[in-house]
């Protein structure tokens, strides 16, 4: 292989480092050195399976398959010699995977055994998950105050309510990425984020609270000294076990006794892969990180505890370490505007039109709203007084209310692709405001923050970067790094081979703040001010229509 300069020198020294993600559609492998550079990527894609019942399942045999496939491929792509990976790290979506004596159960359907995974978006647990809020207990103070059904506990009590056989079978429930570290070392350590942010554990104390399980109706878990979902839990970044297995490493195309990191939840890795990059704030405890993607997710870090109604956590040590977290963000984001815009007149037309240009719908139409408002922050004058509350899958923070849905308003009856143009505008603007409330909410409990880090596909086209700080009122950057995702999981990587001592060492010296957008004064921002007290009136009508029409249906 010929390689050459300080790419070369990595390489030879062996000081590579693999992340894999696992999204809801794919599993990616990324190969970088520890300055960050990525060097090679691999992809695959994952099935996936769902109903009008918000029941959404995938088979974790073809996930471990992909990711696989992923690896291989970016060793293929880069060249890379395996003997020069020093460390790898995974992170997943926040799934349930449900493991027995001789493999993955069915979570529903028995005649698909292969089907064994609940998906993070599932709500089939809802109803568990209000049973469980209305117990009150106190474990539910660290997942602001009301647990949601996309969470593990109101999915296990949903198994052993509907599908007890399967329940009872199970050996192991794992999140997705604890069941990733699992299958490629043997070890069953959960990760710190994954238990704390989805399972309840009380990480500050280092336990789970037997009494919760007791009171919802899963006390056999405790009963067993909570065996099936874990008993040794570990910060991100903690090397497991002895490294990748033999079958393992044979699987991946590495080599066996690689380190491998405790992982992370999806989200959490592309907090870590953008907060406190070298270029932006010194401080983690300023800058929340904004993963834009199908779903939103923010990452807010404090020193101490902070207690926000309707936003999960406070959770410590869930992403860097000696740290609190505070999760917000939306079931429905870059999700919520393809749905939008599907059911507008001229979709077809968009759709037509982005393939001709060999670019996404949603950029497309970003490109198309650039060159009819001239600038990025001009560009909200396009929305004109079309509004719109994008709560498509509920609101997942600050309102903690999965019932909530989209409100349109001042949609005409225009049929051309301008006016898709405008409603797609007023979509983008929702989510900002969506986020400008997370983060308003926030500094009114004592979390405030003075940037945001934008990572994920939907947050890529610069109109939608420019939008998110108008319609925030906050600075945003943007790391150098295309795949930050990727690159939170390499970063743990990194951390299991020894490269770094700290995980703010690692953020800082592989992640590099490349732009930034201030957000617009003057006509603009008086504009986007009363569009958000059009949001807030929209989204507190919308909130008391339903509660109407639930009393005059009682």
């Amino acid at each position: 292989m010929d390689v050459g300069g300080e790419r070369g020198e990595a390489i030879l020294a062996g000081k590579l480092f693999i992340g894999i993600d696992v999204g809801t559609g794919s599993a990616r492998a990324g190969v970088f050195d520890d300055r960050g550079e990525l060097l090679a990527v691999g992809k695959h894609p994952l099935d996936i399976w769902s109903d009008d019942f918000g029941q959404v399942e995938q088979s974790s045999a073809q996930i471990w398959q992909a990711v696989c496939a992923a690896v291989r491929e970016a060793l293929t792509t880069g060249q890379i010699d395996a003997r020069n990976v020093a460390g790898m790290g995974f992170d997943a979506t926040c799934s349930l995977v449900v493991i027995g004596a001789q493999g993955g159960l069915a979570v529903s359907d028995s005649t698909h055994p292969e089907r064994d995974v609940i998906v993070w978006v599932d709500h089939r647990a809802r109803d568990q998950a209000k049973r469980i809020n209305e117990g009150r207990h106190d474990v539910l103070r660290y997942v602001g105050g009301r647990i949601s059904p996309e969470m593990q506990t109101p999915k296990l009590l949903w198994l052993k309510e509907e599908r007890p056989d399967t329940y009872a079978a199970a050996t192991q429930f794992f999140d997705l990425t604890d069941f990733l570290t699992w299958k490629a070392t043997g070890a069953l350590e959960r990760s710190s984020c994954t238990v704390t942010c989805k399972w309840t554990y009380l990480a500050h104390e280092g336990r789970w609270d037997e009494g919760y399980f007791h009171a919802i109706g899963l006390g056999d878990l405790a009963e067993d000294g909570f065996a099936r979902i874990g008993t040794r839990i570990v910060e991100p970044g903690t090397a497991l076990g002895t490294g990748l297995s033999d079958d393992a490493a044979q699987a991946l195309g590495l080599c066996a006794g690689t380190p491998v990191a405790a992982g992370l939840i999806d989200a959490h890795a592309g907090g870590v892969g953008t907060v406190s990059a070298s270029g932006g704030i010194d401080d983690p405890a300023q800058c929340l990180g904004y993963v834009f993607g199908t779903s939103s997710c923010t990452m807010t870090s404090t020193r101490e505890p902070v207690f926000v109604p309707g936003v999960w956590g406070p959770y410590y040590s869930a992403m860097i370490p000696g740290m609190w977290l505070n999760e917000g963000g939306q079931s429905a984001a870059g999700a919520a505007i393809a749905h939008l815009v599907q059911m507008h007149p001229a979709a077809a037309e968009a759709d037509a039109l982005a393939k001709d240009a060999r670019v996404s719908v949603p950029q497309f139409l970003a490109d198309r709203a650039l060159a009819l408002a001239g600038s990025a922050s001009d560009a909200v004058r396009l929305a004109q007084s079309l509004h719109v509350v994008p709560e498509f899958l509920g609101n997942r923070a600050p309102l903690a209310d999965p019932d909530a849905r989209a409100v349109i308003v001042g949609q005409g009856m225009e049929t051309g692709l301008d006016s898709l143009v405008m409603l797609y505008i007023a979509g983008v603007c929702g989510l900002g405001y969506g986020l400008r409330q997370i983060i308003e909410t926030q500094a009114k409990y004592g979390a405030p923050i003075t940037e945001i880090s934008i990572s994920g596909g939907a947050g890529s086209h610069p109109l939608t970067r420019q939008i998110i700080a108008d319609a925030t009122g906050v600075d945003t950057v943007i790391t150098q790094c295309d795949e930050p995702v990727l690159l939170g999981a390499a970063i743990l990587g990194a951390l299991a081979g020894g490269r770094f001592g700290e995980m703010t060492e690692a953020m800082r010296s592989m992640s590099h703040v490349d732009d930034r957008f201030a957000p617009a004064t003057g006509a603009v921002a008086r504009i986007h001010e009363a569009r958000f007290n059009a949001f807030l009136t929209l989204q507190g009508t919308a909130k008391s229509l339903r509660q109407s029409m639930a009393e005059a249906s009682a």
